[in-house]
């Protein structure tokens, strides 16, 4: 089976290495890639935004299945035109990208599926702002004010602020850029993600896994795409995972075949454990970074059998998933600046191995490894627990140099030390 994965993040290098220990995948192909898939995949460019150029792009690598990584081509239909060239594509159609590209949407799906998640209200005018911020957050009697950007925003959109002024000034920028601005009611308890393979009723969970959004140690600082992950939870039962399948994520699938946008790819719940029971603070149409990176580490199962299964209808038959014992963590390097506009051009040293996953990286005419965007690498570390995970994670991120860089060094921290309680 030939594979052409799209997109160029760690996400994507994780996949790429899962793919490539599948017996039945004998060729991988990623556009655009970075400067760590050349050792994994041929690498090509192209627009991944258009749909055209993707499926011809599948065409011409000889391409049985197609893995688009990230949302924006989702959300835009790319998969949609692979599909509609014959070619198998495990990634939702426009209509059902959706339940991210729209906040809305998933809170209008949720809603009808009779999904718990936060109370919510859309604020498209600035005359609005002042007295819908005050049926929310301390003036509500909640503990904080919870601002997102109603569409996409890469994990940045999102302010939870005690502070009234500063969730006025996050939702008066967004209008003011034309976005309309969702507010909702602040969920208590630990957040998790549960990824599920789905192909329509049938729903595939994977192992679910816990990833840390602020910047800085203790969850302090301003929210970014993600600074790391771990998989599994020792907090969070068998029982208690297979409920979030059952009455969050399978009426939700349901719900979507119902309306006639039949999800095909990878559902993302994030959800947060709740005094009240489980609660959605969103969806997302396609693996999640950088909790892929650890989930993945852990998986047996065949992983471009599984997608093509999913993609051609077939994933009803596959089986129940294998996985690895033990553990696996995740720690992203960031760039000097992130999550503001980050310092770009450092050479990095010791960035190889299958344990360093590339994202913000690319390589200068004299083929040295220079960094070109935020997140720059992705180390993963597994062991027969968490903490030897940890441990392995941070040797490996420890031996690694990048001016100015910066990581978490509490990814899993709380868990390791069972300070998590439900």
């Amino acid at each position: 089976m030939r594979v052409l994965v799209i997109g160029s993040g760690a996400r994507e290098h994780a996949l790429l290495l899962a793919l490539r220990n599948d017996p039945k995948v004998d060729h991988l192909v990623i556009a655009p890639g970075n400067a760590g898939t050349t050792a994994v995949a041929e690498q090509r460019d192209v627009d991944i935004t258009s749909g055209p150029a993707v499926t011809a792009l599948a065409r011409e690598v000889g391409a049985d299945l197609v893995v688009i990584g990230p949302e924006v081509p989702l959300v835009l239909g790319v998969a949609d035109a692979v599909r509609a060239a014959g070619i198998a594509c495990f990634g939702p159609s426009k209509d059902a990208a959706r339940i991210e590209g729209s906040k809305a949407f998933a809170k209008d799906v949720m809603a009808a599926a009779g999904v718990r998640t936060a109370r919510s209200e859309i604020v498209d005018s600035p005359a609005d702002l002042d007295a819908a911020l005050s049926r929310f957050g301390p003036d509500a009697g909640e503990a904080a004010w919870v601002v997102k950007d109603d569409g996409l925003a890469a994990g940045k959109g999102v302010v939870v602020t005690p502070d009234r002024a500063a969730a006025r000034a996050h939702a008066a920028g967004l209008l003011e850029a034309g976005h309309p601005v969702l507010l909702e009611s602040f969920l208590d308890g630990p957040e998790l993600s549960l990824f599920c393979i789905v192909d329509g009723d049938t729903v595939v969970p994977l192992l679910p896994a816990q990833d840390f959004k602020r910047v800085g140690d203790g969850d302090t600082g301003p929210n970014t795409g993600g600074m790391g992950a771990y998989a599994p939870l020792p907090w969070l039962s068998r029982e208690a995972a297979a409920g979030i399948v059952t009455d969050v994520v399978a009426p939700v699938a349901a719900e979507l075949v119902r309306r006639g946008s039949r999800f095909a790819g990878l559902l993302y719940a994030g959800l947060a454990m709740t005094s009240s029971g489980p609660a959605v603070v969103e969806f997302n149409c396609r693996f999640g970074d950088p909790e892929t990176q650890a989930v993945l580490a852990l998986l047996e199962s065949p992983l471009g059998q599984l997608l093509h299964a999913a993609a051609t209808g077939g994933l009803d038959k596959f089986g129940a998933l294998r996985w690895r014992d033990g553990a696996a963590v995740t720690v992203v390097l960031a760039a000097e600046n992130y999550p503001g506009r980050p310092r770009v051009g450092d050479v990095i040293v010791g960035a190889e191995g299958d344990q360093v996953l590339h994202a913000g990286t690319t390589h200068r005419d004299d083929g040295a490894v220079v960094s070109c965007g935020g997140r720059v690498l992705s180390v993963v570390g597994t062991g027969d627990d968490l903490t030897a995970a940890r441990a392995a994670a941070y040797r490996t991120i420890g031996s690694i140099r990048l001016p100015g860089s910066h990581f978490r060094t509490d990814i899993g921290l709380a868990a390791a030390e069972n300070k998590i309680r439900i």
